[in-house]
Formats: structure tokens, sequence, C-alpha cells
């Protein structure tokens, strides 16, 4: 048994309660290699703001769990390093599927782990939600759990529609499992692609899309049911057009990539929404980067020489967002 304490890792109860008092949401940000966990901290710490490191079933099965939670530790030492005496991360565990993964994960230092029955029918949800906080508090690890179904693709999460969370079962869900946060569905979905053509209208004088907006109807309801009581928003990437042009000018293939506009996420913000997932940004930043850096330079193999200005590139875009849109700077 590994505890998240020894490694210099907190959990979210506190980070959460003071996000919701302020009015301003914590950046949760997935990572798989060592340059993602780098750019991050480098954002968390020259923008003094907490910030939750993500790690998804994929991400486990491609750097491997053990490496994932020394790079945790390393990221907490790291920002010390930097110059940022106490630093707030977590190691979360982003769409857990079974009590299992969830415990195994819990046992090897993660300090907040998310359990996402929101496919299964509601009673069996709280059923297997309750069973994994039972676990987690035992052991002061905080649950984030999910009612209501985002569509899209990311990692092994899929699905081809949507199902927005049911305001009137937010109380009883909450109540009967534990659970510290409550990821619901108001529109968002996963990937870069979150709508179809189909489902948006078309700027007349540039021609991108424009995605409908978020059910916030459904958002103020449920605040109104559970007061204070911390949100989650998933599959929140705007899918920046300069990133996506980038990629498609130097040899990519990303036709019609849309993402949710950076405003609304704002607004999200200011609510009883503590917590957005943003995790495609982050992997077009790279790419956009790598893509470029290869065109300009094709005689170059090192992977430091196009790694760094990926690195930087996703830097640049995690400040953007936690000081632009989630307004979770200067909180430390």
């Amino acid at each position: 048994m590994v505890s998240y304490k020894d490694l210099g890792l907190v959990n979210t109860r506190e980070m959460f309660a003071k996000a919701v008092a302020g009015g301003y949401a914590i950046p949760a940000f997935n990572f798989n290699t060592m340059e993602q966990m780098q750019a991050i901290v480098q954002a968390a710490v020259e923008t003094k703001s907490p910030v939750i490191m993500q790690v998804s079933k994929g991400a486990r099965a491609y750097a491997n769990g053990t490496i994932l939670r020394y790079m945790a530790q390393g990221a907490v030492e790291y920002a010390k390093e930097l110059g940022c005496a106490n630093p707030q991360i977590v190691l979360h565990l982003d769409h857990g599927d079974s009590f299992e993964i969830c415990k195994e994960c819990i046992d090897n230092g993660f300090s907040s782990v998310m359990i996402d029955g929101s496919s299964l029918p509601y009673e069996e949800n709280i059923a297997l939600t309750k069973k994994v906080v039972e676990y987690a508090h035992a052991h002061d690890v905080t649950v984030e759990a999910e009612l209501g179904v985002l569509a899209g693709v990311e990692d092994e999460v899929a699905s081809e529609v949507s199902h927005y969370t049911k305001p009137e079962e937010v109380e009883d869900f909450s109540k009967r499992t534990g659970c510290d946060s409550l990821a619901i569905s108001i529109g968002t979905s996963h990937g870069a692609y979150k709508f179809t053509p189909d489902q948006c209208t078309r700027d007349p004088k540039t021609g991108k899309l424009v995605p409908p907006p978020l059910a916030f109807d459904i958002l103020h309801e449920i605040e109104q049911r559970i007061p204070g009581f911390p949100i989650v928003l998933h599959g929140s990437s705007s899918v920046p057009q300069d990133e996506v042009d980038t990629i498609n000018q130097y040899g990519g293939k990303l036709p019609d990539a849309v993402g949710i506009p950076e405003e609304q996420l704002r607004e999200a913000s200011k609510s009883a929404v503590c917590k957005i997932n943003i995790d495609s940004d982050s992997r077009l930043a790279m790419t956009a980067a790598i893509r470029k850096h290869f065109a300009e330079n094709p005689g170059h193999f090192d992977p430091r020489q196009y790694l760094k200005p990926a690195r930087e590139n996703m830097k640049k875009m995690y400040i953007h967002k936690i000081v632009n849109v989630l307004g979770s700077d200067n909180k430390l």
C-alpha cells in the first residue's frame, strides 16, 4: 500500500471547496508522457494554480501505472524545484470502470479516483459507486462519480449518443453514494470531433463550424438541487482552430474538428463546476508543434529537437486555459 500523502500529493476535498466558493474551476489535464507532465507543472507553477493530473486507462496501459505514479511524485518535487513551496497536485484516475481498477490505483498512490458507472442502470451505478467510495474514504482518497453519458471517443471511453444528466436524480445519487464530486452531461463530448457538422451551424464569414450551446438550464437546476456540491465537466477541450489549422497545413487530416467554445467554459467555471477536464487540446498542441518542426527541419531525428517545441506549445496552452478560461491562477 502506497499512500499518496507520502508522495506529496493532495486529494480534491479542500481544493474543490475553495473553487466552488471562489467561482473558478481546477484544471484537470490528462498526461501520458514526461513532456506533458513537465508542461503541466511548469504552467501550474508559473500561474500559481492548483492542478489535477489525470491518468486514463489508456495512459496506464501506455506508460505503466507504476511509472506514472513516480512521475506524479516527480511532478511534486519538480514544482518545488521551480519555486513552488507548497504545490497542490492531485493524481486522479480518469474513467475508472471497475472497483478493482479504483482499488488498485488507491493502493498505488492515487489521491483521487473516478468511478464511471454511467452506462449502468441507475441502481447498479449507485451500488458500484458506493463500494468505491467506502474503500476510498477509508484511505482519505476522494471519489468522482458520473450521471449521464457523454458522446464521443477518447481512449477506451466511447459512446455514439449522449444522455443528459437528469436533475431529479442528483440529490438522491450524491446522498446514497457519498461521492465527493459529480460529473454531469450537459452537452460536452469526448475527443476532437465533439459534434457532427449536422449538429452545428457554420459561421458565414469563416466557414468554421459553430457547435450547439451547452445545456446551462440543466446545470442551474442541478446547482439548485445540490447547492455547493462540486460538479465536473468532462470532454471540455475547445479544439483550438489554430492548432487544427497547423496540423492540416503540415500534412494532417482533421476535417471539421470542433470543440466547446471557451466562453461557455468560462461561464461554467463561475458556477458549481469546479473541475474541467482537458485532454484533446494537449494532444493537438503537441501534434501541431511536432508536424511544424518536421516540416521546417526535415533533417532532425533527435527526439529532444522536436519534443522541446511540443512541450513549449503544450505549456502555452495550459497557461491560457488556467488564466483565461478557468480562472484558477493565483489560488495557491
